[in-house]
């Protein structure tokens, strides 16, 4: 209620409204999208840490998943940033889509947020060593190595101002985690002050699909 109110003022009162009410109601609609975003997270984070049975196994195409992943990531990046993708083989791997495109879109969602203006961020399906690897990689501000271990924790910040500034929730990469679990797959995380950060979700060969 308060945030379709809040919209449908915000859009009413655009062509007259004082700069002020505007500000306010600028700030309105922000909030309830955070807010949105937070209890969606917390929903999708509690049925995931429920212990419910094993995802049921499906193909899933990686291109047609990668390239909407990339569209939500270009549509938060507002052409701020270069971000490029790239699909290697295999074209599928075996999980459930939606659990796959959350931790995937988180993955990329961060770079965004955490890489200033001008920089680049790539996103890449390949095979490695017979793992399949979704790698996402930025130019970034990079994280400080005491902070890695602990950055799957829920609500876990490097720079709670920082945090405050992008809108996220705190609780992408604890969504991560249990998706890849799940999936019996683990994430690697390299990254350096100043220099950017890489998140690689590596998957057994046992997913991997033609």
């Amino acid at each position: 209620v308060v945030a379709g109110s809040s919209k449908i003022m915000a859009d009413d009162y655009e062509s007259y409204a004082t700069d002020e009410i505007k500000h306010y109601l600028a700030l309105i609609c922000e909030h309830n999208a955070r807010m949105k975003r937070l209890i969606e997270d917390l929903l999708t984070l509690s049925a995931l840490e429920s212990g419910g049975p094993a995802p049921n196994e499906e193909r899933v195409a990686l291109q047609p998943l990668l390239n909407s992943i990339l569209g939500d990531a270009q549509a938060l990046s507002a052409g701020r940033h270069e971000i490029v993708l790239t699909v290697g083989e295999p074209s599928a791997i075996g999980g459930c889509a939606n659990e796959l495109r959350s931790a995937f879109s988180n993955l990329a969602g961060n770079a965004v947020r955490y890489t200033p203006q001008g920089g680049r961020i790539d996103l890449i399906w390949r095979v490695q060593n017979g793992f399949g690897e979704f790698v996402v990689a930025d130019t970034g501000i990079g994280i400080a190595e005491h902070h890695l271990p602990r950055l799957t924790e829920r609500f876990y910040r490097v720079d709670r101002s920082r945090s405050r500034e992008t809108g996220g929730t705190g609780l992408g990469l604890a969504i991560v985690k249990h998706v890849l679990t799940r999936h019996h797959a683990s994430l690697e995380i390299e990254s350096e002050p100043g220099k950017g950060s890489r998140f690689i979700a590596r998957f057994p060969e046992r997913y991997l699909m033609a």
